[in-house]
């Protein structure tokens, strides 16, 4: 009997250590996948966003951009939303925010729709897979939905157009230069772009060996006044910066363009992948009901639009594509 219950026991010793290995193996391997997963594995993110693009969408919600040229812009995004969501058929919240903001905000699919410029839809495009799909037209826009940088200087400047844009900008050296600030397309990246171009510098670390000056305003009326008050001699801006609300009619007297790049893609509607084909198309044929009589008065009032134009995403950015590679910046 006892040989018999020693037996007993070493096999269930025996059964406790073979379940105690397959435990630790089991635990040993989740920890090896869990240190070839670290934190910061971008395929984790993608993972979560699968099972997120799973999830029916039943509401959309609607990013409009910040601009220094918008006011009561909640209110006014509201109302449209209504509209929106009366051609759709379903809920469609409006929210207010910079654009790194909207970028997050359709990145962690917290956004399905956001108002925004061209750098902030290519860079929508890199973390969530965003396009652009609409574009605004402007009657301050010189090429319907692209417009132009321009490099401004006073009346009474010396500096004068000449044969070629080099030309023109070799006599920038020297001079005092004041940017729209770093992250604007037609305030920096573009001119920027056009100087390395014409082989005037090498790149936006470069600046300071060819301008005897550089500053960075907080948007265009900063770097225009900048040159009103002879602190700058030259800014890089938007074409229709030199209209009211930026600057005043009478200030806009004493600037005059120098020289002009064109093809900056107006900013649009882009529409984040995960929202399916069958509805994106709704968001599409939503907003263009905003071209109507009925609702262009509204539409005008958001951001000075006239009306919203169907464009390829592609082919709409490509022209900051190229700016930004040819300026060694990233989106």
């Amino acid at each position: 009997m006892n040989r018999k219950l020693k037996v007993l026991a070493a096999a269930s010793a025996g059964l406790l250590m073979l379940g105690g290995l397959a435990a630790n193996a089991v635990g040993v391997g989740q920890k090896a996948i869990a240190q070839t997963a670290p934190k910061g594995d971008p395929l984790r993110g993608l993972r979560e966003r699968d099972l997120t693009a799973q999830a029916p969408i039943n509401r959309i919600r609607i990013v409009f951009a910040n601009r220094r040229d918008a006011t009561d812009l909640q209110n006014k995004a509201n109302q449209v939303a209504a509209i929106l969501s009366k051609e759709m058929g379903m809920p469609v919240e409006a929210v207010i925010g910079d654009e790194t903001a909207a970028v997050e905000a359709l990145r962690a699919d917290r956004a399905d729709v956001a108002f925004v410029a061209g750098r902030a839809a290519l860079k929508a495009e890199q973390l969530a897979k965003a396009r652009m799909y609409l574009a605004e037209v402007r009657s301050d826009y010189s090429g319907g939905n692209t417009y132009d940088s321009v490099f401004v200087v006073r009346q009474d400047s010396p500096l004068r157009p000449k044969g070629s844009a080099k030309q023109t900008l070799e006599q920038l050296k020297g001079k005092k230069m004041a940017f729209t600030s770093r992250t604007s397309g037609s305030g920096f990246i573009f001119p920027v772009s056009e100087l390395v171009g014409q082989g005037l510098v090498s790149g936006p670390d470069r600046l300071e060996s060819f301008f005897g000056n550089v500053t960075y305003g907080d948007g265009y009326s900063s770097a225009l006044q900048a040159v009103l008050k002879g602190q700058a001699e030259v800014a890089a801006v938007s074409e229709y910066a030199l209209l009211p609300p930026w600057i005043t009619a009478e200030e806009g007297k004493n600037l005059r363009v120098l020289q002009q790049i064109p093809g900056v893609p107006a900013h649009g509607i882009v529409i984040d992948d995960r929202v399916p084909a069958p509805m994106r198309e709704k968001v599409i044929n939503a907003f263009m009901k905003m071209n109507e009589p009925a609702n262009n008065q509204l539409f005008r009032s958001l951001y000075n639009s006239q009306k919203l134009v169907k464009v390829d995403h592609t082919r709409h950015l490509a022209t900051l594509r190229q700016a930004l590679v040819r300026a060694k910046l990233e989106p």
